[in-house]
This record gives C-alpha cells, sequence and structure tokens, in this order.
C-alpha cells in the first residue's frame, strides 16, 4: 500500500477505472458469476432512444436510475440481463433524411425508390451509438451494447407482426377513419403524446362568419373559428342542447342573428368592459327577438359558406344543426362549425348524428402535405396555413364575414420540423383498446410507480379516457403491418411470421421492410386467378416499441420459456412524457396479449430544465455539456446530484452546474478524507511491525461508545438503504448519506482522531478504533456501489488488501466464485451486506445525538462570547428535559471526555430533575389551533394562566397530564408545548438551547490567567500542526518542535510550562522547549513566525536529534548528531575515536535521545 494523494482527482480516476473495468471485463464477469451461482432472474426492460441524436441530460438521468436499481439488484445475487436497445424506425429518421434529400412531398420518396430512400434510413439510425457509447459507458452505466437489438432487425420486426396477428386474431384490429394531429411537412399523422411536445404561442385569425336560414329570410347563424381554412369543408353547425340562444336584431347592421345568449357580448365587445357597459346601453345595439334551448333549433337547415361539396350524393345530409355537450359558452359565439375531416369532437358528433358514415367519404380537400386539392379552385396548390387571406376576403366579397380579428393562444407545432400541425382525418388501422380499457384500468392497478400520484391520477385519467389506438403511420422507413388485401379489402389475410408469408407467398424472406415485402403477392382464397397485396401502411414506431419485450427475445419464436418466466419485468424506468407514450403502449399490448401489465415496479422521472427553468436548448447554449461537466467533476458526482433531486419524483430539476459540485464538497471529498485518514493510520500501524487484520469479532466485542454508536449508525444505514430500494425510492438514500457521511467524519473521525493515530497510549484500543473505520468504509463503500460505482470500486481496491482472502485472488481466483471481500476483484462482484440487527443500538445513537446538540450549543455560547475554541471555559451545564437514564448514563460517563475534548472545558455538569429549577424554568404555552375552538372565549383566560405558571406547578401538571382550566381539562402532552429557559444569576454564564426548548447548555465564561494559559498552548499546538503538515509529514514522522521569543518576553514559554501534560499527551511525549537549549547540528525541517498572544514567536520543527552533555568536544557534538535517535537503545554504549582518541559514551549519562529527555534528565527548567 501507498500513501494517498491530499487532493484527489475524482474524474481522472474514474476515467482509470473504465480501463479497468473495459480491460478486466468486469460488467461481463458479474453476469458470468450470477449465471454461474444460478441466480434468479431480475427481468428489466430498457426503452429503446434513438441514437439519430446525442444523449442528454434526460437519457443521462433516466439511465442513472436504471443503472443504480439494476446494480443493486445484481449485487442482491439476482441474474438482470442489461441489453442495449435503438429505435431505429419512424419519424425521427424520415424527418432527418427528408431535410437531407430536401423531399417535401411523398411522390418524391416513390420516385428515388423506398428501397434507395430506405437505405438512405438505414444508413444514419446508427450514426451515434458509439457516441452514446463512450458518454453511458463513462457515466459507469453497466449495459450490453454488444448484444444489443435493434428494431429494424428482422427478428425484432417478426415478433412484432406476431404481437399484431394475435390482436388481429383476437378481432381487436379495424381501418377506420381518425382525426389526427397531422404534420404537414413531415406528410404524417401524429400520436397525441407527439403532438403535445412542441406548444409554441401564436396569433390566428379569428372569424365570425354568418349561415342564413334557409327556411327564414334574413336570418342567419353565426358561428365563430380561429380556422378559416376549415370553412370550405363545413357541412354542419352544432350548439348546446340545453343552452339558452336568442334571435337578436344588430341594429347597427340590420342583419338577425342567432347565438348563445351568453356570448351576445362577442358581437360587441364593450359588454365585456365592466367599467364602461351599462345594461341600458343595450336597447342602443340590439334588441332580443326570441329565446329558445339549443335543442328547439337542430335539424334546421342553412345555405353553406362555400358551394364545393353541396352537389355531393352525401350532401342530402349536410348543412343542418347538430347539438352536443361539448359546445361551450366561455367563447365564441356557442355555435360550433362542423368541418369533420379536420376536428375530432366534430367528426364524432357527425357520426352520431348520420351526417357522415363510418369508412363513409369526407369533404377532405387538403393533401398528405397539407396544400389545397382542386376541389377548392380558389386555393388550389396553396398551404392550408398560408391561405387563410385569401379565403377570409372570399367571406367578405360574398357578405358572409361579420367580424374579422386575431387571437393570441398556444398552439401544437410538429415537434421535429418544428411546423404548425393541423388536425386531419387519416383512414388508420386502430387497435381497439376502448374494448379493453376495463382490462388495462386493472392491469395497472397491479403495478407498484414511484411516485404513485403518477400512476393514480395522470396515467389512471388517461387509462380510464383511452380511445381507440391508431398505430398506422403512411410512411417508408418502419415495420410494414402485415396485412395481405384484396383492393376492396373484403378479403384480407394477417400474417404473423417469415414461414407463414412463405407457406402463403412461396417467397421466403430475410428481411421485412417495404422493399422486401411490398411486391410479394398472396394468391386470392376466394377468388381465383386473383392476388392480395399488402396495404400500404406501416406501424407507428410506438407500436414498435411496445412490442419490445417480445421482440428483443424474438418471441415466439426463440426464448419462449425464458420470457414467460421473467414476464411481467420486474422494473423499468422511463420519464413523465413517457405516460402517454411507452408505459401506455407497453400496458395495451401486454393486456392484449396476455391480460397481465407488462411491469411490476415502475419509476417515473421528471423533467431536467436548463438553470433558468426554460427547456435545454443546444441553439441557445442554456445548459453546460453533460461530458464537459462528467471531465471535470466525474461521473459518481453528477449521478449524485440527479438522484437526490426532485426529478427522480417526476418533477422539475433547474440544472445547476453547482449542484454537482456541491456533491463532490459535501459527501465525496469527507468521505475521502476519511478514507485516506484510515489508510495512513493503518500504515503508521504496520510501520511498527505489526499486521493489521480485519476483524469483524473485535468490532462487536468493543466497549467504546463512539464505536458502538458509529456501527449502530452503520447498520442502520444499511437497513434504511434496502428498505428505500426495496420501495424503489433512490431519492432518500442520498440525503441518507450525506447525514451518515457528515457523523462519520466530522464527528466519529474527529472525535477519536488521537486515538486513531495511536497517540492516546494505548494500541489495542488505537487498533480497535481502526477495526471499526475499516468495518464502516468497507460496509458503506459496498452498499453504496449501485448508486456510486467508481468512488467505491476505488476504496474497495485499497481496502480489499487488508483482507486476508486477498491472496487469493491471484490466478483467476479474483473472478471466481464464491465471492469474498478481498479475494473478489470488484466491489460489484459482492452481495450487498444485509444489516446486524444484534448491531442496531438506538440508546447509543440517541446519546450520540444530544452528545452532538451539546457540543453545537456550547459552540454557539462560545461565538456569542468571542472566545476561541483554543481557549478552554471552566465548566459547561447541561439541562434536559426528560432525558431517559441511558442517555444521562452515555454522557456523563463514556462520552463525557469526547464532550470536554470538543468544547475545550474543563468539567461538565449533568443537572439532576431535582435540581433544575435552580438552572432554569419551564414554560407552557397553549396550541391555539388546537385549543381555540375548545375552550372559545375561555380562551384568553386560559391563556393568562398558562404562560403564569410556576416551574414546579408546570412540570406538576406535565406530569399529570392534564390542566383543568376554567372547568375545561386540557391535555398537557398534545394541547400544550413547553420549553426550558435558562434563569440563572451571574453575568459570568451564557446560554444556548434547541428549538424546542428541551435541552439547555449554559457555558461558565470567566477567564483567568490558568484558562488564558491554555488557550495560548492550544495555539502553539495548532502551529507545530500546520507545520507538519506543510512539511507533508506523515503521521508516524517524529519531529522535534523548538520557539524563540521576542528578547525579555516568556509569553509561550509561560504557557507550555503550565501545560506540560497536554503537549507530552499530543505530541507522545515530546513538548516544545525554547530554541536556545536545540543541539548542535540539529536540523530544521520548517519554520515560521506566528502571534501567540500578541507576541511574535518563532516556531520551528526539527529532524529528532541526540542532545549531548553541555561539556561535549564540539566535534563529538558533531559526529552524534548524525546518528539516527531511533536507532539507540536505553543505557547503550556507543564508543569510537577521534584523533587516536577513545571514547565510551552512554545514552543516559552523556547523551540522550532529544533535547526533552536531556531537560528532564538534568532538571535543566523546573517546569520539565
Amino acid at each position: 500500500m501507498s500513501s494517498l494523494p491530499a487532493v484527489f482527482d475524482f474524474a481522472n480516476a474514474e476515467k482509470e477505472i473504465c480501463d479497468k473495468w473495459s480491460t478486466e471485463d468486469t460488467f461481463q464477469t458479474q453476469n458470468s458469476l450470477s449465471e454461474d451461482r444460478s441466480d434468479p432472474e431480475y427481468t428489466f426492460y430498457d426503452g429503446p432512444p434513438f441514437a439519430t441524436g446525442l444523449p442528454h441530460y434526460g437519457h443521462i438521468l433516466a439511465g442513472t436510475i436504471k443503472d443504480v436499481v439494476t446494480r443493486y439488484a445484481a449485487m442482491n445475487w439476482k441474474k438482470v440481463e442489461r441489453r442495449a436497445g435503438w429505435d431505429c424506425h419512424g419519424l425521427p429518421v424520415e424527418y432527418e433524411i427528408d431535410q437531407m434529400l430536401n423531399i417535401t412531398h411523398r411522390d418524391q420518396v416513390l420516385e428515388m425508390g423506398i428501397d434507395k430512400y430506405n437505405e438512405t434510413c438505414r444508413s444514419i439510425v446508427t450514426r451515434y451509438t458509439k457516441e452514446w457509447e463512450s458518454t453511458i459507458t463513462r457515466l459507469g452505466r453497466w449495459i450490453d451494447f454488444k448484444n444489443d437489438y435493434k428494431t429494424m432487425d428482422t427478428n425484432f420486426m417478426e415478433s412484432v407482426w406476431w404481437v399484431f396477428k394475435e390482436l388481429f386474431n383476437k378481432n381487436l384490429v379495424y381501418q377506420g377513419y381518425k382525426v389526427m394531429p397531422f404534420s404537414t411537412a413531415c406528410g404524417t399523422p401524429l400520436s397525441n403524446f407527439e403532438s403535445g411536445l412542441n406548444y409554441k404561442d401564436v396569433r390566428d385569425p379569428a372569424v365570425v362568419v354568418h349561415f342564413p336560414l334557409l327556411d327564414e329570410d334574413g336570418t342567419s347563424f353565426i358561428a365563430w373559428t380561429t380556422t378559416p381554412w376549415t370553412l370550405p369543408s363545413n357541412i354542419a353547425l352544432c350548439v348546446h342542447p340545453e343552452l339558452e340562444y336568442v334571435k337578436m336584431l344588430d341594429k347597427k347592421s340590420g342583419n338577425t342573428y342567432i347565438l348563445a345568449k351568453s356570448r351576445i357580448c362577442q358581437l360587441f365587445p364593450i359588454m365585456n368592459n365592466k367599467k364602461k357597459w351599462k345594461p341600458k346601453m343595450a336597447a342602443e345595439l340590439f334588441e332580443i327577438q326570441s329565446t329558445f334551448h339549443g335543442k328547439d333549433i337542430v335539424g334546421k337547415k342553412y345555405k353553406p359558406v362555400f358551394d364545393f361539396f353541396d352537389s355531393k350524393p352525401e350532401s342530402g345530409n349536410y348543412f343542418r344543426i347538430l347539438s352536443d355537450n361539448y359546445v361551450t359558452d366561455d367563447a365564441g359565439t356557442g355555435i360550433v362549425h362542423q368541418a369533420p375531416a379536420f376536428g375530432e369532437d366534430d367528426y364524432r358528433v357527425c357520426l352520431a348524428h348520420g351526417v357522415i358514415k363510418k369508412g363513409g367519404e369526407l369533404p377532405c380537400p387538403v393533401d398528405g402535405n397539407g396544400m389545397f386539392t382542386d376541389e377548392v379552385p380558389p386555393v388550389k396548390g396553396i398551404h392550408v396555413k398560408k391561405a387563410d387571406d385569401t379565403l377570409i376576403q372570399l367571406l367578405k366579397d360574398a357578405g358572409r364575414l361579420v367580424q374579422k380579428d386575431n387571437l393570441d393562444h398556444s398552439y401544437p407545432f410538429c415537434w421535429r420540423s418544428d411546423t404548425p400541425l393541423i388536425y386531419k382525418a387519416v383512414p388508420s388501422w386502430f387497435v381497439k383498446v376502448e374494448e379493453i380499457r376495463d382490462k388495462i384500468v386493472a392491469n395497472n392497478s397491479k403495478t407498484y410507480w414511484v411516485p404513485n400520484s403518477v400512476k393514480e391520477k395522470r396515467f389512471h385519467n388517461w387509462l380510464t379516457d383511452a380511445r381507440d389506438w391508431a398505430v398506422s403511420r403512411n410512411r417508408f422507413w418502419g415495420t410494414p403491418i402485415p396485412i395481405w388485401a384484396s383492393d376492396d379489402l373484403s378479403e384480407m389475410v394477417c400474417i404473423g411470421s417469415i414461414d407463414e408469408l412463405e407457406k402463403l407467398s412461396g417467397t421466403r424472406v430475410t428481411d421485412l421492410h417495404r422493399e422486401t415485402v411490398d411486391d410479394i403477392t398472396i394468391p386470392s382464397s376466394k377468388n381465383d386467378g386473383t392476388v392480395l397485396r399488402r396495404i400500404d401502411e406501416v406501424f407507428d414506431c410506438w407500436f414498435e416499441s411496445g412490442s419490445m419485450p417480445y421482440a428483443q427475445k424474438h418471441y415466439p419464436f426463440e426464448n419462449k420459456e425464458k420470457f414467460e418466466q421473467g414476464f411481467p419485468a420486474d422494473f423499468i424506468a422511463e420519464g413523465l412524457d413517457q405516460t402517454r407514450g411507452w408505459f401506455y403502449t407497453l400496458m395495451i399490448l401486454a393486456t392484449a396479449l396476455f391480460d397481465k401489465p407488462a411491469f411490476q415496479n415502475l419509476i417515473v422521472n421528471g423533467l431536467v430544465l436548463a438553470g433558468d427553468g426554460k427547456k435545454m436548448s443546444k441553439r441557445l447554449k442554456n445548459y453546460p455539456d453533460p461530458n464537459l461537466v462528467i471531465d471535470k467533476y466525474g461521473a459518481d458526482a453528477l449521478r449524485m446530484y440527479l438522484i437526490n433531486s426532485p426529478v427522480v419524483r417526476a418533477e422539475f430539476l433547474k440544472f445547476q452546474e453547482a449542484g454537482v459540485l456541491g456533491v463532490i464538497k459535501e459527501v465525496f471529498l469527507p468521505w475521502y478524507n476519511a478514507f485516506r485518514f484510515f489508510i495512513q493510520n493503518v500504515e503508521r500501524w504496520e510501520s511498527c511491525g505489526k499486521k493489521f487484520v480485519p476483524s469483524v469479532d473485535k468490532v462487536k466485542l468493543t466497549t467504546n461508545s463512539t464505536d458502538i454508536w458509529i456501527s449502530a449508525a452503520t447498520q442502520s444505514l444499511i437497513k434504511f438503504v434496502h428498505e428505500e430500494m426495496g420501495a424503489y425510492r433512490l431519492y432518500t438514500v442520498m440525503p441518507a448519506l450525506v447525514r451518515f457521511v457528515t457523523q462519520l467524519t466530522n464527528w466519529y473521525v474527529r472525535l477519536n482522531r488521537d486515538r486513531l493515530k495511536g497517540m492516546s497510549g494505548d494500541d489495542t484500543d488505537a487498533e480497535i478504533g481502526l477495526q471499526v473505520l475499516y468495518d464502516v468504509l468497507l460496509s458503506v463503500t459496498t452498499i453504496m456501489a449501485p448508486f456510486t460505482p467508481f468512488i467505491t470500486e476505488y476504496f474497495y481496491q485499497h481496502l480489499r488488501k487488508l483482507q486476508p482472502s486477498f491472496k487469493d485472488s491471484v490466478n483467476g481466483g479474483g473472478s471466481s466464485n464464491p465471492i469474498m471481500p478481498g479475494k473478489s476483484d470488484s466491489v460489484h462482484f459482492l452481495k450487498l451486506p444485509a444489516y446486524d440487527e444484534s448491531r442496531l443500538n438506538q440508546s447509543a445513537v440517541d446519546a450520540m445525538e444530544t452528545l452532538q446538540s451539546i457540543v453545537e450549543l456550547g459552540r454557539n455560547v462560545r461565538e456569542s462570547r468571542n472566545i476561541s475554541l483554543k481557549t478552554p471555559v471552566k465548566n459547561v451545564v447541561v439541562i434536559m428535559r426528560n432525558p431517559v437514564p441511558q442517555t444521562i448514563s452515555g454522557i456523563s460517563g463514556p462520552l463525557k471526555n469526547y464532550i470536554l475534548s470538543e468544547l475545550n472545558a474543563w468539567d461538565l455538569t449533568i443537572v439532576n430533575k431535582e435540581d433544575e429549577h435552580n438552572w432554569v424554568t419551564l414554560s407552557l404555552t397553549p396550541d391555539f389551533k388546537l385549543l381555540g375552538k375548545k375552550l372559545g372565549k375561555k380562551m384568553k383566560v386560559a391563556k393568562d394562566t398558562i404562560i403564569n405558571l410556576s416551574h414546579n406547578d408546570a412540570v406538576a401538571c406535565l406530569e399529570k397530564g392534564e390542566l383543568i382550566v376554567e372547568g375545561v381539562t386540557i391535555d398537557t402532552k398534545v394541547e400544550l408545548t413547553s420549553k426550558l429557559s435558562f434563569s440563572r444569576d451571574g453575568e459570568h454564564w451564557e446560554s444556548a438551547s434547541t428549538p424546542s426548548g428541551d435541552l439547555v447548555v449554559a457555558v461558565d465564561c470567566e477567564q483567568n490567567e490558568e484558562i488564558l494559559a491554555a488557550g495560548l498552548s492550544r495555539e502553539l499546538i495548532n502551529h507545530i500542526q500546520q507545520l507538519r503538515k506543510k512539511s507533508g509529514l506523515e503521521l508516524k514522522d517524529v519531529v522535534e518542535a523548538f520557539f524563540c521569543e521576542e528578547e525579555g518576553l516568556t509569553i509561550a514559554e509561560d504557557a507550555v510550562s503550565k501545560n506540560v501534560h497536554v503537549f507530552k499527551a499530543k505530541f507522545n511525549g515530546s513538548v516544545p522547549v525554547p530554541k536556545r537549549y536545540a543541539p548542535q547540528g540539529i536540523v530544521v525541517l520548517a519554520s515560521e513566525v506566528v502571534d501567540i498572544g500578541g507576541s511574535k514567536v518563532e516556531v520551528s520543527i526539527c529532524r529528532p536529534t541526540l542532545a549531548v552533555k553541555n561539556c561535549t568536544n564540539p566535534v563529538i557534538s558533531k559526529i552524534l548528531s548524525t546518528v539516527p535517535p531511533e536507532d539507540i537503545v536505553q543505557d547503550q554504549i556507543l564508543s569510537f575515536s577521534v584523533d587516536d582518541t577513545s571514547y565510551s559514551l552512554k545514552e543516559g549519562d552523556d547523551f540522550w535521545k532529544s533535547t526533552v529527555a536531556k531537560m528532564e534528565a538534568l532538571s535543566i527548567v523546573a517546569w520539565l
């Protein structure tokens, strides 16, 4: 072993560990060891990302969550297959190719050739897989990239075909129209999930148009719309059946309109101005001629605004009033124009009223690129969003425009092309979700989510309102829907495998993309001489990702038994946005196929935002590059920052680089320093010829209170981690680790520093302390390995060398079973420790918590009186409210010296209950919230009575448990709060108390000469320690210390003389002495002029040198100064010749091993 660096580069150490894992194939070895042990299976599904872009913080967050949970499972000796997957098909890929090749129309792809187009798509889908592998591996995530799956692999696609055929055979598939969010730039419908990804604030035209009644001249319905481009396709108007409508004369125009009574303000905006509008003004603007409900005008016919579709055979059912409850009166006129090809509610309402028929033709004069067709000649070839102005002008010219305005509102844009979406009816293939909706909801109830609120609210609400799922896309790069059909769809065959396709068509294929299967025909079984051809559509890529559990294993063609044993999955994790994406599709398909959920446990993470709360944007550069953050701080710090944030509870995280640095400062550096301190002291221990051998038995036999406490705290941490990970609550572990590391470094190590250094004079006690610290470090290193895989590996590689089994790691032993700390080559091979219930000790924990409170309060008192910790205080007095006996015996017994040391106090007084009235006053305060209702008007009298109780009366009523005031019984334990306040007389007393008032610490702050001298001694000790540190000395290095004061001053010497025992205890028997006593030829290692008690003092540390009698020949003195003191034994005689003269000098008579030893032997100063 070698000493560890004082300044540790976490990021660089992680890179070395990455190289070690790669060289030794550590991840695969962990899997092999699991396989060899026949560990039970733990099934994990990794949702496949697109590799067309680089990983961002969202991927890193989800990847970290997945890695922590699967590492935890693997270290609990579960067999965990962690296989990387890639989403290769779909719009994200096609959009990039369309941009690359400047493709704007579907026809361009057909002209180019689907084979060439798909080959171009194939060429980019794995463009960034190497970058992904590099970033994910550097993050410390263990996942198998060599054995990955891709949704474009033939095996994967074949399983997708099988899934679809199963649904087809269960009559869960049909073709129909669906109004869907539609990207005109990409020429394809989007899912509702995708349409919600990119909303923007826009300004659209808002118009009011009138529709003349056919049976009532001069009267018109008026409707408001923000999509004038849909008016050419209008075939109905809709009212609310129970809403009140009016026929109203507009006095300015002379026109008579029908609209909702509550929406007259649409025509007369002044009515919305409460300050300007007066009811009497109505008579000047309009006259209400009649009032009726919406249901009373259903069926009335009107003249269409445009005549593009009034001659269609189906138009006999068009242009009439319908009713539905979706109509509201919060905007517009209370009458909604219906264009069923461009509105989901429009389609539903027109279908319900028989205006259109299911599967029938719709007026839809817009092509797949959002351009008007020749059915609307005035705007033919113009994009719908650019046609508004022309259409509005046509309305104006025809006298049909009543009002024109603009509306600022939030509108959905395509998440890929960043262009406005429209809603458009498209022929689609559907999965009947509504038919199995109750089963889906029931299966969701069998799953466990973190946080549960997402499952019970967001996801449950989405499921209960789930509609049939459109799974087809009119695109090219995807898994073809395996339906072969006649031209009129009267005959259909659904193919579920390559074998089945070969059997029916006679053609064997090795690829299932469109360019391979589109030309394959199947002979008709109904009409001889005719063939069935594959339908045009491909699967939505969400259908593929929802099929991932089966397709990644090529189920049911391979791995059938293995899959069925591991289904549903034990665990999955993704972001909140997947509630309407992957989580949803997994649940639908698993329910449809097996009537089971696809997973048992799920962690949902929120969104990582830029530090300003905005979405992270490459263009805005409003977030730091993840790779740069990892290179700067290390992956462990980034991992812990992310999983310790609200984002693991499905909330937002505003990413702050300072937060990653905070993990280094608050957790890793203190943890590393405790580890380094241990290693240094083991080296010191072994440098004395002893061998440190870890022994849990010695740890369990310790009687030291702090040992018992830190062992109990460690076992409690282990128990807590297992409990929280069992509940998949990752976000609670980091705070617990922070608290534990603080306890370990700020309390255990600091309280036992001298003991662990062997400076207490008891080697056995020092070894026990080191045994305890080793046990703690190894336990925490192991239990935290899934969370911080790098730093724990680093610690383990040092800690393992102390284990007797380390010697067995050679010749492949370290990568074989059985697993043992020391023998095993990686901390990640170990089994996570189970907590030892016999070492849980709540009494020790409570006593230590009290010690910490006393120390912290005592420090507060010192600060308030400006008394340095270097200056001792006479007495610390502690008063506790109803302490348990174990706590009293702990702090007044084994822990007393620790308190005295921490507060630099000479005495500690624990006030007993009988005497507490001499030190404090117990005051009671009513809980007004609880007692207000109970006492009513008696509250004021009760309050005065309660707050004016004497100390003894307050104690008595608390012990009794009740207090009767004004005839009302008050529960003193529940309805009153108590607090101790220091009340002792004397200006030399200063006190502080806990917020709850159950602990008071008072300090005697009187200062005298003896106390001041002790304080100066602490200053001198501190300066000597600083010189040692600056000189780079190790704990085992021995030095002699000297000081030199200004002539005539003896401040430092007086301080040393009064506190010799303190220096001897601190420096293993050595004491700093005046420089005038230093031997000839002594070597100064470091020297510095410092301030001690207002005086300038030169302090030096020197290499140990033999001290000789003052009358000794200078030549002999010089020779002796070259002899190392550690080579001299007691009473040793040194013999030598100088200038033919022989000398024999005896240790203890003629020379001594140190200056202090000489001064003590010869009584050179009275104080030694």
